[in-house]
């Protein structure tokens, strides 16, 4: 699975990263988290508002900071 976190670099950004991470270490396995920071990139996935999650190339949420229990209901619908 690849997660990827849409994001230039704000507070936002940098703390849906680390939800990210935290809900694929409770879930395990092998999984990829991304940062993608290239404003080319956000826009071909349609994101205006960031952080952005993506997961296996599918945008799941824009705009705001997900919970990890939001997150890992993300994941575990894959």
């Amino acid at each position: 699975m690849k997660i990827e976190i849409l994001g230039t670099g704000c507070k936002k950004c940098a703390d849906l990263e680390a939800v990210a991470k935290q809900a694929i270490a409770k879930v395990g396995g092998f999984h990829s988290v991304e940062k993608v920071e290239d404003l080319q990139k956000i826009m071909d996935y349609g994101v205006m508002s960031t952080p952005g999650l993506v997961i296996d190339g599918e945008v799941k949420s824009t705009g705001k900071v997900l919970s990890m229990d939001e997150v890992l209901a993300f994941i575990n619908t894959i």
